[in-house]
């Protein structure tokens, strides 16, 4: 007998590689512990694009990693380009597990 789970319609989580996860949490960790936890929230966006930019054009350049970190210039690119996602799509709020308050705006 073979069950049945109907989600073909829910996000494939298990697509997401997890090198690539883990290398941007280790961004993101790092960046909270230099400036704070959601300090990100409260800068403006263009700067995230440039920083995005400019990681980028490191990587193009041949340079696979960060000086400063150590860490992959593309994971920088993904935490500046989630920060970039949700500056357009995320309400700023104070408390970010204030479910009533953190909407997403799609």
């Amino acid at each position: 007998m073979e069950g049945k789970k109907f989600d073909t319609d829910k996000p494939q989580y298990d697509l997401i590689d997890a090198h690539a996860l883990e290398d941007l949490a280790k961004v993101l960790t790092i960046g909270a512990q230099k400036y704070d936890r959601y300090n990100w929230k409260n800068v403006e966006p263009h700067r995230y694009e440039a920083a995005l930019l400019r990681h980028i054009q490191s990587w193009r350049m041949g340079e696979k990693k960060d000086p400063e970190t150590g860490l992959h210039h593309m994971a920088h690119a993904l935490a500046n380009a989630m920060f970039l996602y949700c500056h357009d799509n995320l309400e700023p709020v104070e408390n970010p597990w204030d479910i009533e308050d953190n909407e997403i705006f799609l």
